[in-house]
C-alpha cells in the first residue's frame, strides 16, 4: 500500500497533530526551551550540553513572532510523524490493519511519547529517529532496499546533530545485528556509505567538543551527582507506568515476537537491540525517557503478535478502548491539559507522582515539565523590579548573575523591557560565554541564601525575593542581593562559578 494511501496512518497521525498543536501555547516556554532559543542566538557548531540542531532551529522560530507554539511546531511534526512512521513499519513486517491501529495508537498516546513532543527539546526526535533508523534497517534486511541503508546513516547524523544519546541506539543496533544472521548488513556497501554520511554529517559538533576540552565529558561526570540512582527493577517497574501498564503486553510481545513466528525471525536484531539498550540505560543511571525511542519497534512488532494471536475482533476493541481510557486518564500528567491549579489535585485523585529522577526535584507539587514551563514570567517581573529600582549610575556598573541557564535564559528572553544586560551564569556555556562583554563592579545576584557574601562583596543589600507558585520548589524564595563592590573582581574569580552539568 503506498504511503499517501495508508488510511490508518493518516486517520491517526492527523489528530495527533492537531492535538499536539492546541496544546502546543497553553504553558509558557520550558526551562531548557528558553536556553536553547539563547544557545541559538549565538550560532556554533557545538554547545557544552547539546549538539546544535535544536538551539538553532529554537531561535530561528521564536524569532517568528515569539510564539510558543512556533517555537513547538517540530515537537508537533515529531509526534504526528512517529504515529505514521510506526504504522508503516507494521505495514513493513507484514501485519493488517488490526496491527496497524495498535501500533498507531500506542505512537499517539502512550503518555512518554507525548510527553516527549509537549515541548521543543533535544530529545523530540529521538523516538522518531531511532524507529527511522531501525525501519531502514529492516528494510534492507526484508527488501534489500539498499538506499534505505544509505538514509539511515543519514538520519544518525542529523540525530546526531540533535542529542548525543542516539550512540547508545547505534550500539544496541550493531550487538543485535552481529548476534543475529543479519550481520550480513555489514558486508553491505550502502551501509559503509551510511555510516561514513553520518560520521560527516555529526563530525562539526564533535570538532566543536574536542575544540573545547570536551566539555560534554566533564557534563556527563557531573551527572552522576545530580541524578538520583534508580535501581533496576524500579527503574523497569517506571517504564511500564510511563508507557501506559496496559501497552506493556504489546511491547514485551514485540520482544518475543521474532523468536516465535518465523516470518519475524530475522527481526531478532531488534529485540536484541531493544535488551541491550535497555541494559546499556540501566547501567549509566539513564533517566527513564532516555531510553523512549527504543520502544516504537517493539510496538510495531507486537501489535503484529496481537493480531495474530488474539483473533477475535471484540476481544481487540475492548483491549484497546481500556488501553487508550487508562492512557487519556494519565495523558493530562504528560501534557498541558488542565489548568495549572488543578494538576496536582488530579494527580492526587490519580493516585500518581513522577519519579524523582533528580535529587533537587524534591518539594515540587508538579512535574518537572510543567513547573518549568511556568513561574518564569515571575521571575523576570521580581527581578526587573529590583533591578529599576536601582539608580542608573549603579545599574550601568552592576551585572546580573544567576545560578542556572534556565534563569540566565529567562532574563535573556523575557528581559527587554526592564532593560536587563546579558545574564551571566557559570551554568554549561553560560559559563563558557563569560562576562558577555561586561565588567561590573557590582552584581545583582539571586541565590537561596547571604551565606558568603562577607567575603565577595564590600557590601550588600537584600532587595527581595523571587517566588511564583507553581515553580520548582527550589526556585522558590530566592534572594534578589545587591553585591556592591566585588573582591575580588568578577573576571578573576568566573571560573569558580563553573558548573556543568
Amino acid at each position: 500500500m503506498p504511503w499517501y494511501r495508508d488510511r490508518v496512518a493518516l486517520a491517526i497521525a492527523l489528530p495527533t497533530f492537531l492535538v499536539h498543536l492546541v496544546l502546543a501555547g497553553r504553558y509558557d516556554v520550558f526551562r531548557d526551551e528558553l536556553y536553547f532559543i539563547v544557545c541559538g542566538r549565538h550560532p556554533s557548531f557545538g554547545y557544552v550540553d547539546q549538539p546544535p540542531l535544536v538551539p538553532l532551529l529554537s531561535a530561528a522560530l521564536y524569532a517568528l513572532g515569539h510564539q510558543t507554539w512556533v517555537l513547538r511546531m517540530p515537537a508537533v511534526l515529531a509526534a504526528a510523524a512517529l504515529v505514521w512512521l510506526v504504522v508503516r513499519f507494521v505495514r513493513l513486517l507484514g501485519g493488517g490493519d488490526a496491527a496497524a491501529v495498535t501500533a498507531g495508537l500506542t505512537a499517539a498516546i502512550a503518555p512518554m511519547f507525548a510527553g516527549i513532543t509537549g515541548t521543543f527539546n533535544t530529545t523530540v526526535f529521538e523516538p522518531l529517529a531511532w524507529t527511522a533508523i531501525a525501519y531502514a534497517l529492516a528494510r534492507g534486511t526484508l527488501l534489500d532496499d539498499r538506499r534505505a541503508l544509505v538514509w539511515s546513516g543519514v538520519v544518525a547524523g542529523l540525530a546526531l546533530e540533535a542529542k548525543y544519546s542516539l550512540i547508545v541506539w547505534l550500539v544496541a543496533l550493531a550487538i543485535g545485528v552481529l548476534a543475529t544472521p543479519e550481520r550480513r548488513l555489514f558486508a553491505r556497501r550502502e551501509l559503509w556509505i551510511g555510516i561514513a554520511l553520518a560520521v560527516v554529517i555529526a563530525l562539526p559538533s564533535v570538532l566543536w567538543q574536542a575544540a573545547h576540552g570536551w566539555p560534554f565529558r566533564e557534563l556527563l561526570q557531573a551527572a552522576g551527582a545530580k541524578n538520583t540512582v534508580v535501581p533496576p527493577l524500579a527503574f523497569l517497574a517506571n517504564q511500564v507506568l510511563v508507557m501506559n501498564p496496559l501497552f506493556a503486553p504489546l511491547w514485551l510481545a514485540g520482544i518475543a515476537a521474532p523468536f516465535i513466528w518465523r516470518d519475524l525471525a530475522r527481526m531478532r536484531f531488534l529485540s536484541i537491540a531493544f535488551v541491550a539498550a535497555t541494559v546499556l540505560v540501566i547501567a549509566t543511571h539513564g533517566k527513564d525517557y532516555y531510553l523512549a525511542g527504543a520502544y516504537p519497534a517493539m510496538f510495531a512488532l507486537g501489535s503484529i503478535a496481537f493480531e495474530r494471536a488474539i483473533r477475535n475482533a471484540i476481544v481487540r476493541t475492548a483491549y484497546l478502548v481500556a488501553a487508550s481510557v487508562l492512557s487519556v486518564l494519565v495523558l493530562p500528567t504528560a501534557l498541558p491539559i488542565l489548568p495549572p491549579d488543578r494538576i496536582a489535585p488530579y494527580m492526587q485523585w490519580l493516585h500518581v507522582a513522577p519519579q524523582q529522577q533528580e535529587k533537587n526535584f524534591a518539594g515540587t507539587a508538579l512535574p518537572q515539565e510543567f513547573a518549568d514551563q511556568l513561574g518564569w514570567r515571575d521571575y523576570v517581573r521580581q527581578v526587573g523590579t529590583a533591578w529599576v529600582a536601582l539608580p542608573p549610575q549603579v545599574r550601568a556598573d552592576t551585572g546580573i548573575l544567576v545560578s542556572n541557564y534556565g534563569e540566565a535564559g529567562a532574563l535573556d528572553v523575557y528581559g527587554a523591557p526592564y532593560g536587563f544586560p546579558p545574564a551571566l551564569s557559570g551554568h554549561n556555556q553560560y559559563h563558557l560565554w563569560g562576562l558577555r562583554g561586561q565588567n561590573p563592579r557590582n552584581l545583582l545576584r539571586i541565590r537561596p541564601t547571604l551565606d558568603g557574601l562577607k567575603t565577595q562583596c564590600t557590601s550588600f543589600q537584600v532587595l527581595g525575593k523571587v517566588f511564583s507558585p507553581y515553580a520548582m520548589a527550589w526556585e522558590n524564595n530566592r534572594l534578589i542581593v545587591l553585591c556592591n563592590g566585588m573582591r575580588p573582581p568578577l573576571a578573576q574569580q568566573w571560573n569558580d562559578f563553573k558548573h556543568y552539568e
